[in-house]
């Protein structure tokens, strides 16, 4: 039925319009019913909350505070930063340079007690396979970069930190693995390779590895990550570097700390992402970016691709030239 609004009604609802219509339903602030008694509670729990604890001062960060706070919030900028796609061409300017140094002849750059050539740097012009010289000039490269970063080596509450873009590697040139896989850990007398450090306190070991003269991928022992990783442009599963990497981890341990090595959640890692090269002779310039980029902490997926290889050598020629890495931090 409709009530006096026009409104349409049921019987089964029920009309609240009078029911707290008088001022006994009213809410009320304290006013005029205000007793001593309540006067005197309230007045205890005041000198109660005065005489009480304290409240804590306001967090207010030390400089030093800030500055990791700075430092952290950029590391993650920067990790996000290296999936970016990489520029297509080098500067006008750093072009310029790099076609200067292609001119130089005889020993044109020294790191270490390496040396490249005229001859060596100009494996680098597209279409070149890289030779043993390039390759170790570049992991020695990546080697000092990582002892030169000062967060390298730190120790943060007993564990290194995980905040540091740059991490605490080691490189094995390129005659390691070849030493292995002919000789063995004995006869190689591999265990010499590491008398100056302690190896399980890296974070990876880094090695290139050449397959029968006519192929480099990178591999690395992965501390970090509890794994032994393989890394090949042509996207080849790779059994016999995994096995040999383990029997010489399991050597090395039982050499410098007498005992078997923990293979606790260890994992062989080829992942399938891993870019590919669409030439024959590329291979180089992939296994030394992949060992800078894993030398940063990334694994995969890389910023690069095939199509970054003219870019990569030219880029590389610059680096080997000034002996400083220009492709993170």
């Amino acid at each position: 039925m409709l009530d006096d609004r026009g409104i349409l009604s049921s019987r089964s609802l029920t009309d609240l319009r009078g029911r707290y219509h008088n001022d006994d339903h009213r809410r009320y602030s304290y006013g005029d019913n205000i007793t001593p008694d309540f006067l005197e509670r309230a007045i205890q729990k005041a000198k109660e909350t005065l005489n009480g604890p304290k409240p804590p001062p306001p967090f207010i960060p030390s400089f030093e505070q800030l500055r990791i706070a700075r430092r952290d919030r950029d590391a993650e900028i920067n990790s996000r930063l290296r999936g970016q796609p990489l520029p297509d061409f080098l500067s006008p300017e750093d072009d310029a340079e790099v076609s200067r140094h292609l001119k130089k002849r005889g020993v044109i750059a020294k790191v270490a007690r390496l040396q490249v050539t005229d001859a060596d740097l100009s494996r680098l012009i597209p279409g070149t396979w890289l030779n043993d010289e390039i390759i170790n000039f570049y992991g020695q490269l990546i080697l000092e970069r990582s002892e030169a970063h000062p967060k390298s080596k730190a120790v943060i509450n007993g564990a290194r930190s995980e905040k540091s873009t740059i991490l605490n590697v080691h490189y094995f040139n390129s005659f390691f693995f070849e030493k292995l896989a002919r000789e063995g850990y004995e006869k190689a007398r591999l265990a010499k390779w590491t008398k100056k450090f302690d190896l399980f306190s890296k974070d990876v070991a880094l090695l290139p590895i050449n397959h029968g003269n006519s192929h480099w991928t990178a591999a690395t022992i992965n501390f970090r990550r509890r794994r032994i990783e393989s890394f090949d442009s042509m996207g080849v599963w790779r059994q016999d570097v995994f096995d040999l990497l383990r029997e010489y981890v399991e050597l090395e341990h039982l050499n410098k700390k007498d005992r078997p090595f923990d293979w606790t959640d260890w994992v062989d890692y080829c992942p399938r992402d891993t870019p590919r090269q669409e030439n024959g002779y590329d291979c180089g310039v992939f296994t030394c970016q992949f060992l800078e980029a894993l030398s940063r902490g990334m694994d995969s997926p890389f910023n690069f691709t095939q199509r970054n290889m003219t870019f990569l050598r030219r880029r590389m020629i610059l680096e080997i030239m000034r002996t400083e890495l220009l492709g993170g931090t």
